[in-house]
């Protein structure tokens, strides 16, 4: 069991480094070129700030959700998958997946901004990935919450009979 937790956990790890290296190195970039582009009269240098900022705001959640995950391993490993810590790291989980895929969902109209002017109907769609994917992982989150709380309700009523 252990070589699996240890498994996720590097994967919990691996799945937040690139998204840091992102924060630091891309997007820094795209902000002086939007500065640039807006001192040079573009208008759609405000839309580019608008996701930029999105995208920078959904980090938090996006770390806090990682955190718990991280949180809900370490709690498999003391053999307290089955407690109410596990269930209070899911629905921060959850929280945080409807945080994020409520910030891409308000930058939906800037990136349909975008995707008229360079007349790119598919980025419409791309805009789309990120609150979808985040919603199923709050779908998922709010499932595995809602098993485990029926699941702690059995064994507390089969540790009553015993």
């Amino acid at each position: 069991m252990k070589r699996s937790t240890i498994f996720l956990k590097i994967a919990v790890f691996l799945i937040g480094a690139p998204v840091l290296a992102i924060c630091i190195f891309l997007l820094p970039n795209l902000v002086v070129e939007a500065f640039e582009q807006w001192r040079n009269g573009a208008d759609l240098a405000y839309v580019v700030f608008g996701i930029l900022l999105v995208m920078y705001v959904s980090t938090v959640p996006f770390y806090f959700a990682l955190y718990q995950a991280f949180k809900l391993l370490s709690y498999i490993d003391k053999n307290q998958a089955f407690s109410e810590l596990s269930v209070i790291a899911l629905k921060k989980i959850k929280y945080c997946a409807i945080t994020i895929s409520g910030l891409y969902v308000l930058a939906l109209p800037l990136v349909f901004i975008i995707a008229e002017w360079d007349d790119a109907p598919g980025l419409a769609l791309i805009g789309l990935v990120i609150p979808g994917a985040s919603m199923v992982i709050a779908v998922f989150a709010a499932v595995l919450q809602r098993l485990l709380q029926e699941a702690i309700i059995i064994k507390s009523e089969n540790d009553l009979t015993v």
